[in-house]
């Protein structure tokens, strides 16, 4: 393993922050006080032992509605992976593994996670990075929101908080958590609910406050998550992300690391468990969460931040691989919500994986790579994983890889919806000085973030992306006014809203050929690029077009790249054009685009299911049939039999309205093949 060297420099007295658990009962004031988010620190390194609150367990458990007699049963007893009582030849921690909100759901899903990190052999010792259980932290957000419009008597009847109380109640008892644990669940939940009672009493939801009000989701699923390691024989213990030492600025709702400070106080935390001078346990991590280094209040690291709090645990323990658990079977082609053909990419580097993160894919952390990328020189590699189907091989995603292995000339095609285009020329003569630095410093002014930049001598275009924050949402139109205005006397300034940027992650060394297949397919769908832009990374380009044809596009480039197969089906050429009579049009683009040496139909009436095209490039009138209003449709012939033994085919037998097979002339001759064999379904 790894070490990494820590700097000398001292981060102030304790270097773990813990998040207060004091004034649970108090009055009014303290609820004020509780938004300020007061921290409690601690030495470097050492753990103060968790005090239940003083509350009448059995009666207040009455009071919830838990009743563990009806608790489900484990499905089975677990066993520590490192091997049971026998520590003398307990490996140290040699793997992270995290697991999303979708991944911890419920109470089945927690024993299933907990199967998986207790499965992964005598020679792994884990540490656990889990997110809030399903939508907490939507949940969370919403009842934030509608507690800025509710009574402070009527906060406790809120949807949202109650959805959250029950799920984690219900969680409770289904796992069979000691009554500490239970306690501890409790003490949260009346935090929270004195939080949203001094929001409202306020009317105010600060970016402090939301994360505060965040912190919950891991707070309360990670306590939970190790007392049912515990109750089932395995050692355990909870850890807030702050108290293990991650550190960040003080930008609340997406907060920027402070890899000096975190990466040592990391190490310091769990050196006892990596020379093994204590006995071994799982921790089990809270993701999302550190400490802001000014305020020492609770920051977070925006949205799917657990990522990057796994990648940083690794990078600080000097790790080999760390696993990034989902509910898809790794990185994908394309967002499978969208293409039903997307497909998992195996191997990615660190800067594609990036790319794809920051362009729409959201299945990493924007940042995750850092920590892997610059901390470990590249060392460190990040599996993402399916906590659904555990036999999939997943991604790996390392420094770099062969670009030469498989035949894909691009890797994954992602969309980032609702950007803001704007333009923005000079005033001033041609070259002159300074221009694209005063353009930058005004947006920073401003606050606002650019994705995509294309630049001339005297103009440039740019997009804007707002939702980098915790909240996604839209640009406002006072936003946009006032960046108007900042340029007055410095260059002429217009945007237009409502476009998307289409990403094509790929091999930019063979950009003629992506280009050109790009440009082919997007003439022949009547798709206009507004920009385009060819970064730095030399793993991306990005078009720019229009939000309402962002879908069929991605549709068709992704056919285009990953499902032909070498051959180009006729239903790409004709996708999305069925509204009216383009015969003209799809034979221009039939001819154009299609080049292999057979024809195989197998028509439905009113659609395509599978078309492979002849090299001589002509229109098969009795077997491609013809475009109308409907789509293709089979051509009615009162003697088709003998229509196509003049044209010297065989007849296209029907059944059912549904043309079975045909045959045409080709190179090669006549060839006929089965239905069930050789079609496909779109």
């Amino acid at each position: 393993m790894r070490r990494l060297p820590c700097s000398n420099r001292q981060s102030g007295p304790g270097a773990c922050a813990r998040s207060s658990n004091a004034g649970s009962r108090r009055a009014l004031q303290d609820v004020v006080v509780m938004l300020r988010t007061s921290v409690v620190r601690a030495p470097r390194g050492e753990r103060r032992p968790r005090q239940s609150p003083p509350l009448q367990h059995a009666a207040h458990r009455r009071r919830v509605g838990f009743v563990r007699a009806s608790a489900a049963s484990p499905p089975s007893s677990l066993s520590p992976p490192w091997g049971g009582s026998d520590t003398s030849v307990t490996p140290p921690i040699n793997l992270v593994v995290k697991f999303g909100g979708s991944s911890v759901a419920t109470a089945e899903r927690m024993m299933e996670v907990a199967d998986i990190v207790c499965g992964f052999g005598s020679a792994t010792v884990p540490i656990v990075v889990l997110s809030a259980m399903g939508k907490t932290t939507n949940l969370l957000l919403q009842a934030g929101a509608d507690a800025l419009h509710a009574s402070p008597k009527s906060v406790g009847s809120l949807h949202a908080l109650r959805e959250i109380k029950e799920l984690h109640r219900e969680t409770a008892e289904r796992l069979k958590v000691d009554d500490a644990t239970v306690d501890d669940m409790e003490s949260l939940l009346l935090q929270l609910t004195q939080l949203l009672v001094g929001i409202s009493i306020m009317q105010d939801l600060t970016p402090r406050a939301k994360d505060s009000l965040v912190s919950f989701g891991e707070r309360l699923s990670t306590r939970l998550f190790s007392a049912y390691l515990r109750a089932n024989g395995v050692p355990s213990t909870q850890y807030d992300a702050p108290e293990i030492g991650v550190v960040t600025n003080d930008n609340f709702t997406n907060a920027d690391v402070e890899y000096e400070d975190t990466l040592c106080q990391i190490r310091a935390t769990f050196a006892g468990l990596m020379d093994g001078s204590r006995p071994p346990e799982i921790p089990v991590v809270t993701g999302f969460l550190g400490r802001g280094k000014t305020t020492g209040a609770i920051t977070t690291l925006g949205r799917g931040g657990s990522d990057l709090t796994c990648t940083l645990l690794g990078a600080a323990l000097g790790l080999d691989e760390v696993q990034v658990w989902k509910d898809v079977d790794g990185v994908l082609t394309s967002d499978p919500r969208i293409v039903d053909g997307a497909r998992p990419v195996t191997r990615l580097t660190f800067e594609e994986a990036t790319e794809l993160a920051f362009f729409g894919a959201t299945v990493l952390h924007p940042l995750s790579m850092q920590p892997a990328a610059e901390y470990t020189d590249g060392a460190m590699g990040v599996r993402v994983k399916n906590s659904y189907n555990r036999s999939a091989a997943g991604t790996l995603i390392s420094k770099t890889r062969d670009l030469t292995e498989g035949e894909d000339l691009v890797t994954s095609i992602v969309l980032k919806r609702n950007v803001t285009l704007v333009d923005i020329v000079s005033t001033r003569m041609l070259g002159q000085i300074g221009f694209l630095a005063k353009v930058f410093e005004i947006f920073n002014s401003e606050g606002l973030s650019v994705d995509v930049v294309a630049t001339s001598e005297v103009s440039v275009s740019l997009t804007l992306d707002p939702a980098k924050t915790l909240w996604e949402r839209d640009l406002i139109d006072e936003e946009l006014e006032s960046l108007m205005a900042a340029f007055k006397g410095v260059a002429k300034t217009s945007y237009r809203r409502g476009y998307s940027i289409l990403s094509l992650i790929c091999n930019v060394d063979k950009s003629s050929e992506i280009l050109e297949r790009v440009f082919r397919v997007l003439g022949r769908e009547s798709v206009n690029v507004q920009m385009m832009s060819q970064g730095a990374s030399k793993s991306n380009i990005a078009l720019i077009i229009r939000d309402d044809e962002a879908t069929h596009t991605l549709r068709v480039l992704h056919h285009e790249f990953f499902e032909t197969d070498g051959a180009v089906t006729l239903n790409t050429v004709l996708q999305g054009v069925t509204d009216g009579p383009h015969e003209d049009k799809e034979r221009h683009a039939l001819s154009e685009a299609l080049h292999v040496d057979r024809l195989l139909l197998v028509v439905i009436l009113g659609g395509i299911r599978d078309a492979l095209v002849p090299e001589p490039r002509r229109w098969h009138d009795k077997a491609c049939g013809e475009v109308g209003d409907k789509g293709l449709q089979a051509r009615q012939s009162s003697h088709p039999a003998e229509d196509a033994k003049a044209r010297g085919e065989r007849h296209t037998d029907r059944k059912d309205g549904i043309i079975q097979t045909a045959l045409v002339p080709s190179p090669g001759g006549l060839f006929q093949q089965d239905f069930a064999q050789h079609s496909k379904s779109f």
